[in-house]
């Protein structure tokens, strides 16, 4: 049984849970969607989503509940999937811009983020998007949206919305500008799970 995990410290937790269960059903796969709010729980889990949320408070309650130390150490040796939303691409991210210095980022993904990218007004807006590996257009949520400015070494975008990239992956990595859990599309949340099976092969049927 995979067993994933959702960091419980704000953001749209219980939709993650949800989208999670959905798509485990839609996969006829056996998986158990948690909350994680100890370095205990991360230890015990395959796979974790980052959140949206503040990027500042959510980097300071990685830091003091351990579980950013035990997810960095996992994912640097492979040992499991993470998935970052909104604010969680943030936290990913080797160089962020736009007041970065307070956020304490895991920098496990080759990349640089701007926070708040899109300003304020486009605080909020929905747009179809192209992603790689899907035949058919992924209709994305954004809410005070970070861009990916720019990717290097193992990290490669896999949509963007117009010239911007909205989403990377690397490894057993996952960086997301949007929210798929204010979906009802599961297959962002397949993309993730194919991660840790190793094969895409869910994702391309779309």
């Amino acid at each position: 049984m995979v067993k994933v995990g959702v960091f419980s410290a704000q953001g749209a937790v219980t939709e993650h849970v949800y989208m999670l269960r959905k798509t485990f059903e839609e996969m006829d796969v056996q998986g158990k969607a948690i909350l994680v709010k100890s370095r205990e729980e991360a230890r015990e889990i395959d796979g974790i989503i980052i959140p949206g949320g503040e990027s500042t408070t959510i980097s300071r309650l990685l830091e003091r509940t351990g579980v950013g130390e035990v997810v960095k150490r996992r994912a640097e040796n492979g040992d499991i999937i993470v998935m970052g939303v909104c604010a969680g691409c943030i936290i990913l991210a080797k160089s962020i811009e736009d007041g970065g210095e307070k956020v304490k980022s895991l920098a496990l993904m080759d990349m640089k983020v701007r926070r708040n990218a899109f300003g304020r007004q486009r605080e909020s807006f929905e747009v179809d998007l192209e992603v790689k590996g899907f035949s058919k257009p992924y209709h994305a949520v954004f809410i005070r949206a970070p861009i990916i400015e720019e990717v290097f070494g193992k990290c490669e975008p896999i949509a963007y919305f117009g010239d911007k990239i909205v989403a990377a992956r690397q490894d057993k990595l996952l960086a997301l500008c949007f929210h798929p859990e204010l979906t009802e599309d599961t297959r962002i949340h397949r993309l993730f799970l194919s991660l840790h099976y190793g094969s895409q092969e869910d994702t391309q049927r779309y």
